[in-house]
Formats: structure tokens, sequence, C-alpha cells
């Protein structure tokens, strides 16, 4: 499984892949299962039918690296749409942003600008998410968001447990009274930046839960959001919740849509807060590839759209 994740990551990366692969209809058919589609239009719908299941929405377009300014300024655009649409249609729904979409190659002022743009333009009582990126990414990353979260408290940052450094990055971050969403983790990172063995990466993530939790109850974290699929660790998390007397809606899980659907049902049921990411755009390849590695499992969805096509 280790050398299939290795083997995933760097094909997410592979320039021609991302170029080729996208033609495939087995491929496009797989995809198909983690985003309802690559229009805006397509994310909306899919967050009216998850709100009738009681299930939250972040909407994300997918796409990074942008290294021109017009086409990073289209991005913060384009979000601004999506907010007045999240209005518009009155859904319980959020953003979440790469910073590399938004000009971070190109200037950490000019990111800094287009993410302030956005967050001014989000109702207060929902958060702007920033996604992590690569490891060579956290630093100008933490940074533009403690900028952010200096002018609104309605930001939140996302955490990656299979980081060495993150346990340090998060006690620092809970003095600023942030959004965490922590996630496992879906970059080639070597061995000396990244945990490697999945044991210890669920050991870290279950520690660093803890202490979210333990944050948010000494009101040092304003929301702390699961990011995983894992049910076993969501067990865990929960129970530790239950044990500390957490009030079921304050404990928080985020899913990526077309994944664990009963079990995003089943939180939401027993009135925990379930959110599903949902993703959408043209610029799906190395994202989809990502999610491959992290669940093994979907590429044997794959590989049977193989064989029924």
């Amino acid at each position: 499984m280790a050398l299939m994740r290795s083997l995933l990551l760097a094909a997410s990366q592979n320039r021609w892949l991302r170029e080729h692969a996208t033609h495939y209809s087995f491929v496009r058919g797989t995809v198909s299962r983690f985003m309802p589609g690559e229009s805006l239009d397509d994310a909306l719908g899919a967050a009216e039918t998850l709100r009738n299941k009681k299930i939250g929405t972040v909407f994300t377009h997918l796409g990074e690296n942008i290294k021109d300014r017009d086409e990073a300024q289209e991005v913060a655009d384009h979000y601004i749409v999506v907010l007045e649409r999240i209005k518009e249609k009155d859904l319980h729904a959020e953003i979440s942003v790469k910073l590399t979409q938004l000009g971070m190659d190109l200037s950490p002022d000019l990111c800094f600008e287009h993410l302030n743009a956005i967050v001014e333009r989000a109702h207060r009582d929902s958060i702007v998410w920033v996604d992590m990126e690569a490891s060579n990414y956290v630093d100008a990353t933490l940074d533009v968001y403690r900028r952010a979260l200096a002018a609104h408290p309605n930001v939140g940052i996302c955490l990656q447990a299979y980081l060495h450094r993150t346990k340090e990055d998060l006690t620092k971050l809970l003095s600023l009274r942030p959004s965490v969403r922590l996630v496992k983790g879906a970059y080639n990172e070597p061995p000396e930046i990244a945990l490697a063995r999945k044991q210890d990466v669920d050991d870290n993530y279950f520690e660093l839960g803890k202490l979210m939790l333990l944050a948010k109850k000494e009101n040092r974290c304003v929301r702390a959001a699961f990011g995983t699929h894992d049910v076993a660790l969501i067990q865990r998390l929960a129970g530790f919740a239950n044990a500390e007397g957490f009030a079921k809606r304050d404990f928080e899980v985020q899913m990526l849509y077309g994944i664990q659907r009963a079990e995003q049902e089943r939180i939401a049921s027993e009135g925990c807060t379930s959110i599903v990411l949902v993703a959408y755009g043209s610029y799906w390849y190395p994202w989809f590839v990502r999610r491959l590695a992290e669940r093994p499992a979907n590429l044997w969805f794959m590989v049977r759209n193989v064989f029924a096509g």
C-alpha cells in the first residue's frame, strides 16, 4: 500500500498524465463518484441534496499554482460569486480556497488581498477555509492565514497530521483562536518532513485531535473539524469528545463528496455536524489522483470501471 501511494502521488504531478488521462472515459467515470460535475451549478445542486439530509457543504473550485495575475483575480472573483449564490439559495455552505490559486506564487501580499476580499464578502457566521498544500508552502500559508485571522475571525486553516511540524504549528495558532480542519495529508513528502507509516499518522492525528477538542472546550479554538474518512478514528475522537462533555453538534466531521456516504448520513442523524466537501472544476486530475492515494480502495473502484466500460 505504501508503494502504491507513492506511485499515485508521483502520477498526480505528472504533466503528460494530467493532459491525457482526463480524456479516458473510465477515468472520467470514476471521478464522477467524487465530484457531482465540473460546474458551479453542479456543485450547488449537490449541496441542495445534502441539505435535505441535514448535511452541510464546503465548496472548493479545483486548481492550484496560478502564476498569472489576471487568472488569480478571476479565481477571487469566482469565489465571491459562489458566496453570492450560497446566499441566494440559503444554503448551509462554506468555501475552501487554495492560496496558490489566489496568487501565492506571484506575491504573498497579492494573495492576502484576494483572500481578504473573499472573507469580507462571506457571512460572519460561516468560515472561509484555507487549504494546506505541499510542505514548501506551509510557512507562507500560515503567514497569510495569521494576517487574515487578525482582520476576520471567520477564517479557518487546514493542518496535516502527517507533517512532523504540525503539533508545534497548532500550538502556536491556538493563541489566536483559530478554526482548524485536521486532515491526514496527501502530498508526496520525504520522511524527514512527514510520517510515512499509516499507524504513526493515525496516532498523531488522534493526539492532535484531542488537543483541538480540549482547546475548543477552553474557548481557544472556534471550530475543530476532522477531515477524515477513517471511521475507527472518527469513533475514537467522538468517544473522547463525549467523555469531555461535548454537545453532539460541537463534534464536526468533514468528508469528501462520494466517500463514506452512509457514515456521513449516520453522523448527521446522530446530531453531530456532518459536512461534505464538494469539489468542482475542470482542473481535477491532480486532486483526483491524490484522493486515490489517500484511499487505495478507490483505485480498485476505478479498475472495476475499466472492465464495466
